[in-house]
């Protein structure tokens, strides 16, 4: 007799819904249904209500052609557009950035609804979006918000812009934010002020008050909701960037770690990158045939902060502070540079060299003003 197949379980909203909280952040491994659960509120809540959506996205070709066909998919192989329109509409159609319900007539001819159930937005068409008003925008969805590849320049004025662009001056508004782990160092956290999300716990929902505005955001951590998932085998190489896939862990790449010893007297120069919350200090080490440099995070208060060489990507009037190393203004600074062009930089842990990493990714992305 054979046993009864396991129904897969997948991530649900439910428990960050009952906070009731106006952006709703979910984050965790890939492929755990947060895409499909918040989706599904969407076409719940239109069928239900007639309230609409709207799915944000950080560039146009992410909706371009089958990309776009496709998002809502899987819920219609699933029936729920049958159900919840009781067999009126049984399927989706996107057509120009707008998804509709749809159905097929007897002669195989698609007819659509007359007006959209969600529309979509991309980051980079918020000048061209700012005309046009979506009064019965309820749920908002800004899907893969965190990413490797870099931000786009002023990306969180960006997403508060096009937000600005849907909501008007309603506050009926729910806004879902979701993400894989695959990047800690997400230019959100910290516009958003979120302070322990670095640190929080998976399985766990941290909730955001600011001051008397009335204004609250939940952080969820999802957990896994299967400990171990048959498709585990196919990313069991030990690897450490691939616990993001099979148990949803922050993604961290390998940086190559120092391979010799040196002493305090080796080292001929000290400067420091400050990105975010964390300080780094790095060391030019010279000594026999050895020249390279070291960074390690920095746990203690600068002693000289009026004199020592600083990157850091917030603006400062001093003279020996620098924002992006990518961009040197004196002999000192160009030959620190080389120094990451010759691949002669070694981290104290592969944390660190995501710290920098993410530095540089910021300063490719961030502009003048």
């Amino acid at each position: 007799m054979f046993k009864k197949k396991e129904q897969m379980k997948f991530y649900s909203l439910e428990e960050i819904k009952s906070k009731n909280a106006t952006y709703n952040m979910i984050y965790g491994e890939r492929s755990n249904g947060k895409s499909y659960s918040a989706l599904d509120e969407i076409l719940k809540n239109y069928c239900k209500t007639g309230k609409q959506g709207a799915i944000i996205r950080r560039y146009h070709e992410d909706f371009r052609g089958k990309r776009g066909a496709s998002i809502f998919a899987p819920l219609v192989q699933n029936r729920l557009v049958i159900d919840y329109t009781q067999g009126e509409w049984t399927g989706i159609f996107y057509y120009s950035g707008r998804w509709f319900l749809s159905k097929e007539d007897e002669n195989g001819k698609i007819i659509k609804q007359e007006d959209p159930f969600c529309y979509a937005f991309a980051l980079t068409d918020t000048e061209h979006d700012k005309s046009t008003s979506y009064p019965n925008v309820t749920t908002i969805l800004f899907d893969e918000f965190l990413t490797r590849s870099g931000y786009l320049p002023d990306e969180f004025v960006l997403f508060m812009n096009t937000l600005s662009t849907i909501i008007r001056y309603r506050d009926d508004v729910k806004i879902y934010m979701l993400g894989n782990t695959v990047n800690r160092y997400c230019p959100y956290f910290d516009e958003m002020g979120l302070k322990h999300i670095r640190n929080q716990q998976k399985g766990t929902i941290d909730v955001y008050s600011y001051g008397e505005s009335g204004l609250t955001v939940a952080v969820e951590y999802a957990d896994s909701p299967v400990k171990k998932k048959p498709s585990d085998k196919y990313f069991a190489f030990d690897n450490p960037k691939l616990e993001m896939i099979t148990g949803g862990a922050w993604e961290i790449a390998l940086y190559p770690h120092c391979p010799v010893k040196f002493r305090p007297k080796d080292i001929k120069f000290i400067f420091f990158i400050k990105f975010e919350e964390t300080l780094l200090q790095c060391e030019v080490v010279m000594f026999d045939k050895y020249n390279f440099i070291f960074i390690h995070e920095k746990t203690t208060e600068l002693k000289h902060p009026e004199k020592d060489l600083i990157f850091d990507t917030n603006y400062n009037p001093l003279y020996n502070y620098g924002r992006k190393l990518t961009t040197p203004t004196n002999k000192i600074q160009k030959r620190i540079a080389e120094y990451f062009v010759n691949d002669k930089v070694f981290y104290q842990d592969n944390v660190v060299g995501e710290v920098v990493r993410n530095y540089f990714e910021w300063s490719k992305t961030d502009r003048l003003l």
